[in-house]
Order: C-alpha cells, then sequence, then structure tokens
C-alpha cells in the first residue's frame, strides 16, 4: 500500500508541475520576452482560465502527503519552513499581479504588476528546481553534531544558505551550488514550457519569436542537464543503482531524452501543440528519472546515524492507507471532472477571450 501511495504523490506532484509549470514560465516569457501590450494581453488569457484552477493538484498534493506519510509533511514542513514560506508570498504576489492589473489604466500600475507577476514566477521556477535539488543531495537527519543528534532522528533545519555554499558540507543550506543548478535547469525548462503553451493557446505576433527563443534556450538547457548529470554523483554515489537493479526504470529517462530531443525541431511543427508535448515529456520524464534515483527515499539522510525518510518509515497505518483509498477515490474522479469541463471550455485559441480587465 505505501508504494501505491508514493506513485500518488509523485503523479500528482508530477501533473501540478506540469500545469501550474507553464504558468510559471509564461510568467517569465511575459517579464523578459513581452514588450507589447498585446503580446502581455495574450500571455494572461492564455493562463488566466487556468493558473489558479491548476494550483489544486498542489494542495491536493499536500493533502495526500498529509494522510499517507504523515512524518514526511511534518519533517519535510518543519524543516524546509523558511523557503516553503517564501514559496507561499511568491504564490501570492504571482496572483495579485495577475488580478489587480486590470483595475487601473495607468502605464506606472501596470508595470508595478507586470513586474510582481514576472520576478514572482521567476523566483517559483527556481525555488521548486531547487527544491528538488535539495530532495536529491539529501539533508542532515537529526541535525547531527560531532556524531550526536540535535534533534529526533526524523527532525532536521536547514539555514537558506552556508558560508561555503557546498552541498557536501555537514551542515548543508537550502541553495548551495548543487540546488542552484538544478533551480537553474528548473527556470529554462518552464520557460520553455510555458513558451509552448502559449505558442498551443493563442496566435499572437510573439509566437514566431517564441519558438526562436525556445530553440536557443534548448541548448542552454542541454548544457545544464550535462553539467548537472556529470556532478550528481558527487552528491548521490548510488545515482544509477536502482535503474541497474530494475532496468524497466530506464524509460523515465528516455521520455525525457526523447523530450528534449523533439524541442530542437521547434520551428518544424505544423500543429502548435506540438511542443508542449515535448516539453512535457521532458519535465515527467526528469521528475520521474529523479525520484526512481533516490527511491525507496523521499529525503536521504547524509549522515549514517539517522536513516533517510522512506515510504516505508514514514508512512500512516495501513488502515488509515486503506480507508484513504476510498476517499481518494471519490475525490480524484471529482478533480478529473472538474478539469474535463474547465479545459473543454476554453479548449483552442485564447484569443478572442479576455483576462485582467475586471
Amino acid at each position: 500500500m505505501e508504494l501505491f501511495w508514493y506513485i500518488v504523490v509523485i503523479s500528482m506532484l508530477t501533473i501540478y508541475m506540469l500545469l501550474d509549470g507553464y504558468d510559471f514560465g509564461a510568467g517569465i516569457v511575459h517579464l523578459f520576452f513581452a514588450k507589447k501590450e498585446e503580446d502581455k494581453k495574450a500571455i494572461t488569457k492564455a493562463i488566466g482560465p487556468f493558473w489558479d484552477a491548476n494550483e489544486v493538484w498542489l494542495i491536493a498534493g499536500g493533502g495526500v502527503l498529509f494522510f499517507a506519510f504523515p512524518t514526511l509533511y511534518a519533517s519535510s514542513f518543519s524543516g524546509f519552513y523558511l523557503p516553503l514560506m517564501m514559496i507561499l508570498w511568491l504564490l501570492m504576489f504571482r496572483a495579485i499581479g495577475l488580478e489587480l492589473r486590470g483595475l487601473i489604466h495607468n502605464s506606472m500600475w501596470f508595470a508595478i504588476w507586470d513586474t510582481a507577476f514576472g520576478v514572482a514566477s521567476l523566483l517559483l521556477a527556481l525555488f521548486f528546481g531547487i527544491a528538488v535539488g535539495n530532495i536529491v543531495r539529501g539533508v542532515n537527519m537529526g541535525d547531527v553534531v560531532n556524531g550526536v543528534s540535535t534533534y529526533e532522528a526524523h527532525y532536521f533545519t536547514l539555514p537558506l544558505w552556508n558560508p561555503s555554499l557546498n552541498p557536501l558540507s555537514e551542515s548543508v543550506g537550502v541553495i548551495d551550488w548543487f540546488t542552484l543548478l538544478i533551480g537553474l535547469i528548473g527556470v529554462v525548462a518552464l520557460t520553455i514550457h510555458g513558451a509552448n503553451w502559449i505558442i498551443y493557446k493563442t496566435n499572437s505576433t510573439i509566437n514566431s519569436r517564441l519558438k526562436i527563443i525556445i530553440f536557443k534556450l534548448n541548448f542552454v538547457l542541454l548544457g545544464l542537464a550535462l553539467v548537472s548529470l556529470s556532478t550528481w554523483h558527487l552528491v548521490l554515489p548510488y545515482l544509477f543503482d536502482n535503474y541497474i537493479s530494475h532496468p524497466i526504470f530506464w524509460i523515465f529517462p528516455l521520455i525525457s531524452l526523447v523530450g528534449l530531443g523533439g524541442l530542437f525541431r521547434i520551428k518544424h511543427f505544423k500543429k502548435d501543440g506540438t511542443g508542449f508535448v515535448f516539453s512535457s515529456l521532458f519535465l515527467a520524464g526528469g521528475l520521474a528519472s529523479t525520484a526512481l534515483s533516490i527511491f525507496p527515499n523521499f529525503i536521504p539522510s547524509r549522515n549514517s546515524i539517522n536513516p533517510s525518510l522512506n515510504i516505508y518509515n514514514t508512512a500512516a497505518s495501513s488502515y488509515g492507507l486503506n480507508i484513504g483509498l476510498v476517499w481518494f477515490g471519490i475525490g480524484i474522479l471529482l478533480v478529473a471532472l472538474y478539469f474535463t469541463v474547465q479545459y473543454r471550455i476554453f479548449k483552442g485559441k485564447m484569443d478572442e477571450g479576455d483576462y485582467g480587465e475586471h
């Protein structure tokens, strides 16, 4: 039963990153590449009916984590308290940037909330990438100092960074050179993803330029991915152990590679949605590959005294997991119905839609 709920949690977080990820990417495009007012409006139209609904998957994923793996929930929300609060504020600023922009028709007002929306989207993409880096690298579980645990075995605390920014030091921080590298991958990948969504949902004049930007950014993404793979073994020495033991796992890195390779043909796609499919494959394959590289761990321990947090030592009782299955079935059907209706209502191009002029 623990394995089932592990798959559910990872799947829900992946869906969240695919859906809200294109919102982050659209915000980054809005910040750096949308110079004309018509382009900015096209971007907000592309994500306007979807962005707040996409956050349902983050809330639902957190809810499933709370009841299925309560020890992990308590430990991670305590240890990552500061960055989680920062993410919460960024989510709010992204929202108010979208909602307040159209209240007053003034260039200074527009500039303030455009910046809030764009910068919040950029930092959210960066922080979620850094979060993945922290999970791969692991933490000093129990905050061991000189061989003695400061806290209970399943708790930890992290500063925002340590002075050396070294992921191999005894007292690691949220931000170091490795997690920052993964964060940059997140920024570039979600910028590409968001640009593909804009191309898919609009006929904006910026679309032809976005295809060129995607093509160029894909080289940056490839370079960052190669650098991360070359340094990954430093923080995760057993990187390929699960793949050697279970060769079927290689399908997920292959999916990510197909997505990355397909994006190099962005200029030649005849259907506007093709690029979005390939960027989705890259993200989904990459996130699944990352999760499988540390399986069955959720958060590895960086010391030999306290164990890693895994799907077995953080799970709720069998009774709770079985009861939750019934309610999860009802909930996921409602969410699926909700999203099916929403995406059918707003299918096709959004050029004739409206958003932000309240």
